[in-house]
């Protein structure tokens, strides 16, 4: 017989969308160092390198959507590129963490908006972003219909997110670090009780690669790849707008 991890049992209680809200919103002042910390500062590579996935620079004026955009670390690094010269918009439902955000970059347009349900028009973006939110979406497949909606035909959707490593020994030893010591460091730097153990508990639930790219494919995308990153601890999974 299989358990509930008790931060599920969390989310179960109240309903994903609510939980996720009220754990960002708790954990928003600390967000930024404990990704940098727990991840060994490895994180801001994994950004830039989505942020070169995304090709802006065949569109370097266009319109780009950072969507849960967090502290809209993303929607900055791409801002700050050499040659960019359009225009980025950060949306999250969470409007603490997009108010942090807001110190770091004045020119990021950031927008209080559910990912199921943005207030863009059709075909508005040239290209769109998601760094670790897709995992924490109440339906990853509407989500996927919801940017796919707001994306122009031929523009690139690019999502950074973790994942478990698979080959040994990799896998085992992270798999200590994810469960045990992740959790402890989480829990004594943001002072909440469930966030840190509802990260590796989510990403353990989270469906494997091949089974992402298949959706994202399902939702309206074309030439769908996954890119595993550093061991494979993390994902970067991208396709173009069909």
């Amino acid at each position: 017989m299989t358990t509930t991890p008790p931060a599920e049992r969390g989310v179960a209680g109240i309903g994903k969308r609510s939980y996720v809200r009220q754990m960002f919103t708790a954990i928003a002042p600390r967000y930024d160092l404990l990704n940098h910390v727990l991840s060994l500062n490895v994180d801001r590579g994994w950004r830039r390198s989505a942020v070169q996935c995304l090709r802006w620079d065949l569109t370097p004026g266009g319109r780009y959507l950072d969507l849960c955009a967090g502290t809209l670390d993303l929607a900055v690094e791409l801002e700050r590129q050499g040659g960019f010269t359009g225009t980025v918009v950060g949306a999250d439902f969470v409007v603490p963490m997009l108010r942090l955000g807001r110190q770091k970059a004045r020119g990021i347009r950031a927008v209080g908006a559910d990912a199921l349900d943005l207030p863009f028009p059709d075909r508005t973006f040239d290209g769109c972003m998601i760094a670790f939110g897709i995992r924490n979406l109440e339906d990853v497949g509407a989500g996927l219909a919801e940017i796919a909606r707001i994306l122009r035909p031929g523009a690139r959707l690019v999502i950074l997110e973790f994942s478990l490593p698979s080959r040994w020994p990799v896998r085992p030893l992270y798999a200590f670090y994810f469960r045990h010591v992740l959790p402890r460091i989480g829990r004594l730097v943001s002072k909440h009780t469930s966030a840190y153990t509802y990260l590796p508990d989510s990403v353990s639930a989270f469906p494997e690669p091949a089974a992402l790219v298949a959706s994202i494919a399902a939702h309206g995308f074309a030439t769908v790849r996954h890119v595993p990153l550093t061991f494979g601890v993390a994902s970067l999974y991208h396709g173009i707008r069909a």
